[in-house]
C-alpha cells in the first residue's frame, strides 16, 4: 500500500507544485459560463424539436387511459398541459420550472419527471463506471505493451485485440456473453441489478466495445513519446527504464488519452442505453425508449437535459485533469 501511495504522490507531485490555482479557478469560471449557455441552447433546441416531431402526445394519453378520443377531450388536455400556448411561452414556463428542479410531470406515468430520472440515474452511472473500469483494465496494459515491445509479439497481440474488439458489435458481444456465461454454464445472472455479479456482463460488454480506440491511441502516442529527445536525455542521465516509462513517457502520453475520454462521454452514455436494454438493466435506457415510443415529451426533455449536463460536467473535469497532468496547457506554453 505504501508503494502505491508513493507512486501516486510522485506521479502528481510535479504537476501539483506547478499548477496555478488562479488558472484552475479561471477554467472553472469560464466552463460554468459555457455550461449555462450550452444548457440554454440545448434545452431550447430540444424543446423545439419535440414540438415539430411527428406524433401526438395527447392521443398517447387518451390511448393509455382508454378514453374515446373526442375534440372536446383533446382540447381540454391541450389546455391542461399548456400545449395550446405558443412555443416560446411553453419554453419560458418550462425553463422557469426547470431552474427550480421541476422538469414537469410525465404525460403517461403521471409522475414527476425529475423523480423518475433520479430513481434510474444511479444505475446508469454505476454501469458507465463499470464499463470505464473494464476499458482501462484492457486498454492501458495493452497500449503500454504494444508501445514498449513495438514490432514484437506483445505488440501484435495488442493490435490484434484492438482490431477484434472494433469488429464486434456491442449487442452481438452481449448476446454471446449471455449465452456462454449465463445460459451455457450458469455462472452469471442475465438480467436485472442486485449483486456485483449483475455488473460483470454488462460492464464487460460496454468496456470491450470502447477499448479498441484507446488501445490504439495510447500505443501510438507512447511509441512517439519513447522516441522523443527528452526520453533519450532521461536515459542518458541513468534513470531506470521503469521510472522513465511511468513518470515521463506515460505522463506525456496521457493528454490525448484524456482528450479522447472527454470526447467519448456522449458515446459512452449512448452505449449504456443499448446495454441497458439488452440486459434489462433498470437505468435510464428503458425510460427514454418508452418515452420516445409514447411521445412523452416531458420525460424526453428531462432526459436530454440531464445527459447534457452530465456530458458538460465531465468535460469540465477533463479540463481540470489537463491542468494536473500538464499545467503548461493552460499557462499558454507550448507542450513538447
Amino acid at each position: 500500500m505504501s508503494l502505491i501511495l508513493s507512486f501516486s504522490c510522485d506521479f502528481f507531485k510535479g504537476a501539483g507544485d506547478q499548477t496555478n490555482m488562479r488558472s484552475i479557478l479561471s477554467i472553472i469560471g469560464s466552463r460554468m459560463i459555457q455550461l449555462i449557455i450550452m444548457i440554454l441552447v440545448l434545452s431550447f433546441l430540444t424543446f423545439l424539436l419535440m414540438k415539430v416531431t411527428p406524433g401526438d402526445p395527447i392521443r398517447s394519453i387518451l390511448k393509455v387511459d382508454d378514453i374515446i378520443s373526442t375534440t372536446t377531450e383533446e382540447e381540454r388536455l391541450l389546455g391542461e398541459y399548456g400545449f395550446d400556448q405558443p412555443i416560446i411561452s411553453q419554453y419560458k414556463d418550462w425553463l422557469l420550472r426547470a431552474v427550480q428542479m421541476d422538469l414537469g410531470e410525465s404525460i403517461v406515468a403521471k409522475k414527476p419527471v425529475f423523480e423518475m430520472i433520479m430513481n434510474r440515474l444511479p444505475a446508469t452511472i454505476s454501469l458507465a463506471v463499470g464499463g470505464l473500469v473494464v476499458l482501462l483494465i484492457i486498454s492501458v496494459p495493452l497500449g503500454i505493451l504494444g508501445a514498449v515491445f513495438e514490432g514484437r509479439w506483445p505488440d501484435y497481440l495488442s493490435r490484434w485485440v484492438a482490431m477484434l474488439g472494433a469488429s464486434i458489435p456491442s449487442f452481438w458481444l452481449g448476446l454471446l456473453l449471455i449465452y456462454v456465461f449465463s445460459l451455457k454454464f450458469n455462472w452469471l445472472p442475465v438480467m436485472g441489478k442486485g449483486t456485483w455479479a449483475h455488473f460483470v456482463l454488462p460492464s464487460i460488454t460496454l468496456g470491450v466495445a470502447m477499448a479498441p480506440m484507446y488501445i490504439k491511441l495510447l500505443r501510438e502516442r507512447l511509441v512517439a513519446t519513447l522516441q522523443s529527445s527528452y526520453i533519450e536525455a532521461a536515459k542518458a542521465r541513468g534513470l531506470r527504464p521503469g521510472r522513465i516509462l511511468v513518470f515521463h513517457a506515460l505522463r506525456g502520453s496521457l493528454i490525448p488519452f484524456v482528450t479522447m475520454f472527454g470526447l467519448s462521454i456522449s458515446s459512452l452514455l449512448g452505449g449504456v442505453t443499448v446495454i441497458e436494454i439488452l440486459f434489462s438493466w433498470p437505468g435510464m435506457g428503458e425510460l427514454i425508449v418508452d418515452a420516445v415510443m409514447q411521445r412523452d415529451y416531458p420525460v424526453i426533455q428531462g432526459y436530454i437535459m440531464v445527459v447534457g449536463l452530465l456530458v458538460i460536467t465531465c468535460n469540465l473535469i477533463v479540463d481540470l485533469l489537463y491542468s494536473i497532468i500538464n499545467p503548461q496547457i493552460h499557462q499558454g506554453k507550448e507542450v513538447s
